[in-house]
């Protein structure tokens, strides 16, 4: 381990194409993404199809599904930088198919209500707290640092594809089986993933800070995060554009039903296309930090990404659907593309006995707000309509994407280089 960083020497690379943890890793990840993509239509279909749910209901599932990051964000942070990342995610992935798979379980005994739907999503949520932070501090643990660019864009990359085909596979099996029947695909997702982690082993082991109460390891991820200008200008628009993401995509099912008059095929369709975007994000993410800098990169991305969310909500009936197609196309590749470059310089950034903590301290605040979204966003549906609902949340995140224009970053062509780990005096906010 270096003093400076808190990282294990790596064996010389190899190509990812013939590392077998992280070809393993990334089949596993794929799989379980496919899944998510089909429950994100299937989950808001079986309550509006199903249940005759309103907008106040399908918000209520939106923040259910991202709660637990403020309940147990912080805490998970400092149980995953104590416990095998590897382990967490297998336990996270079977809680998850087992929650989702109840939806399924309880339709065909006539059995499905509200109260479940809520509690299926809130569990679904809780094992992705502690997926997500486990697979941040997994994926060093398979990849040299040099290749952590290259990696996060071909998992990208692969989620984005699986986004893609996820609403349309959704849409189908919705018109042919019902929308409930069709998360049974989720669920076998899971356990898919689960198998493919299981046989995966990392490469090198993380050194662990020495044990402390948990207060103390949540207090040291806030601080590390509040002391540091780069993470903490990045926790605070992203707080901001997710509320602003999720609030109008909590509405999307409901208005691409109701208002644009569109079946589940349809619905598929749509939502299919428009997540190409994220596809291509993914495929030039690489290619565009190393030709402009990775600063550079990541505000143009941030200020491009967001106007295109106000397409969103200009779509209707026929050809006026385009809008809205253009709008979730625009918005995907820039997010996607950016989250690419980002992820990879905070893997390398931040030091790896911190890295649980950081990710939900970050996460506590950018999917925090997400729940939030949601009530909000059911709540304004029903009192200013759908669509107008729908264009006031992606102003929101336009607004917060245009701050990037006054950013840490601005006059930067490359990200900052890894962090020492620091001491107690060191967690003192920075200007």
């Amino acid at each position: 381990m270096t003093a400076a960083t808190g990282r294990v020497a790596a064996p010389p690379a190899v190509p990812l194409t013939r590392n077998p943890g992280f070809r393993r890793l990334w089949v596993g990840e794929g799989v379980s993404v496919l899944g998510n993509a089909t429950t994100s239509v299937l989950l808001p279909l079986v309550a509006v199809l199903e249940l005759d749910a309103g907008a106040a209901t399908v918000g209520l599932l939106t923040a259910a599904a991202w709660l637990p990051w403020l309940v147990v964000g912080l805490p998970a942070g400092a149980w995953v930088d104590r416990l095998p990342a590897r382990a967490v995610m297998i336990v996270a992935d079977l809680v998850a198919a087992v929650a989702i798979g109840s939806v399924p379980a309880a339709a065909a005994l006539d059995a499905l209500t509200l109260p479940h739907l809520v509690g299926a999503a809130l569990a679904a949520g809780v094992s992705t707290v502690f997926f997500r932070t486990a697979y941040t501090v997994f994926l060093p643990q398979v990849v040299p640092d040099e290749q952590l660019e290259a990696a996060n864009a071909r998992l990208f990359g692969t989620e984005s594809g699986m986004q893609v085909a996820g609403p349309g596979v959704g849409g189908a099996m919705a018109q042919a089986f019902g929308a409930a029947a069709g998360l049974a695909l989720d669920a076998a997702s899971f356990v898919v993933s689960a198998l493919c982690l299981w046989r995966t082993r990392p490469v090198r082991q993380p050194e662990r800070l020495p044990a402390a109460p948990l207060r103390v390891r949540i207090r040291e991820g806030v601080a590390f995060v509040a002391s540091d200008r780069y993470l903490r200008w990045f926790v605070v628009v992203g707080g901001v554009s997710n509320f602003g993401l999720t609030g109008y995509t909590a509405l999307l099912v409901l208005f691409l039903v109701q208002t644009v008059g569109l079946g589940p095929s349809a619905l598929g369709a749509v939502m299919t296309v428009g997540a190409c975007g994220g596809l291509l994000g993914a495929a030039v993410a690489t290619r565009l930090s190393r030709r402009l800098g990775s600063a550079r990169a990541t505000v143009l991305l941030l200020v491009a990404g967001g106007p295109p969310a106000l397409l969103v909500g200009l779509g209707g009936e026929g050809a006026r659907v385009a809008w809205t197609v253009a709008g979730l196309f625009l918005v995907g590749l820039a997010v996607v593309a950016g989250n690419v470059v980002r992820g990879a310089w905070r893997q390398r950034y931040v030091p790896q006995p911190l890295m649980g903590r950081v990710v939900t301290t970050s996460q506590f605040v950018n999917y925090g707000t997400m729940p939030l979204a949601g009530l909000a966003a059911g709540a304004l549906g029903e009192l200013l309509g759908v669509r107008e609902t729908v264009l006031l949340m992606a102003a929101v995140h336009c607004a917060a994407c245009l701050c990037a224009l006054r950013s840490p970053l601005r006059g930067l062509r490359e990200m900052p280089g890894p962090r020492e780990l620091p001491g107690p005096r060191d967690l003192t906010p920075s200007r």
